[in-house]
């Protein structure tokens, strides 16, 4: 005869986390060991002025370390009738019109220190991928613009998920990635980690997106280029509000100036 039971669950302890003193949950199980290789971000009152987490802010790309956003240069409150995506995009409006030319993107990669094919590729994959999305109109673009206020359209998976589909970032995803993948709490990702994370978020079928997310990792690694290998979080968290590609581009003017090289080949 065979006897059918329940299985038990009794031998395997289940870790718990304290949300409070009346709340406890748990974030990962022994059964199931990639929750415990790849831990969420759990927020503890005392650690971080980072409140809400898991509500998107429109304006703001809020992280622990940066709860307010970018306030250098009062980045935040200077773009703050823009979201998140919008003000990432931003620099490659160069004339503030709403609309991104190609050649915008390309001259936007040159500033940045890329060279001219790799602007050019740049250019070409971007704008041949995410300009319809962006558009009202049902037929394509002949001169294949991104139109800034539909940006939001051209989210894809596969990647952080730190925007929302409406263009807000979402701290706890951002943070969320970075407890995955930094492994040492070392405060960044190297190109393994960012390996790694690939390989983590992808999701199934996911060939755009997946395509996407790696062709913008390598984009940023490129352009960070860090001297220790470590693609600093607070970096990272610049990329998505596209604060730090101002930063980037005068650091290369006065490279030029002083007849240094290339930020990125």
């Amino acid at each position: 005869m065979i006897s059918l039971k329940e299985p038990s669950n009794e031998t395997s302890p289940t870790p718990k986390k304290h949300l409070d003193d009346s709340t406890t949950y748990a974030t990962s199980l022994p059964t199931v060991p990639i929750t415990l290789k790849r831990p969420p971000y759990i927020p503890t009152p005392h650690s971080s002025a980072l409140t809400n987490a898991g509500v998107a802010r429109a304006n703001i790309a809020a992280s622990a370390e940066s709860p307010n956003g970018t306030t250098t240069n009062n980045w935040a409150g200077r773009h703050a009738h823009q979201t998140v995506l919008q003000q990432h995009c931003a620099f490659f409006d160069r004339d503030g019109d709403g609309v991104i030319w190609p050649r915008d993107t390309w001259h936007s990669f040159r500033e940045l220190g890329f060279s001219w094919p790799i602007a050019l590729f740049g250019a070409y994959i971007i704008h041949a991928a995410l300009s319809y999305p962006t558009q009202s109109s049902l037929l394509p673009d002949p001169c294949f613009r991104i139109w800034v206020d539909g940006v939001h359209r051209d989210k894809h998976g596969s990647g952080s998920m730190s925007y929302d589909a409406e263009g807000r970032f979402r701290p706890q995803q951002f943070e969320d990635f970075f407890a995955k993948y930094d492994k040492e709490g070392k405060g960044g990702l190297t190109k393994g980690d960012v390996a790694t994370a690939l390989r983590g978020q992808a999701l199934a079928f996911d060939v755009f997106g997946g395509t996407a997310a790696a062709l913008e990792w390598t984009a940023t690694y490129l352009l960070l280029w860090p001297d220790d290998g470590v693609m600093k979080k607070d970096d990272v968290r610049r990329i998505f509000d596209g604060s730090i590609f101002y930063q980037k581009a005068e650091e290369y003017r006065g490279k030029k100036l002083k007849g240094g090289s290339k930020v990125a080949a």
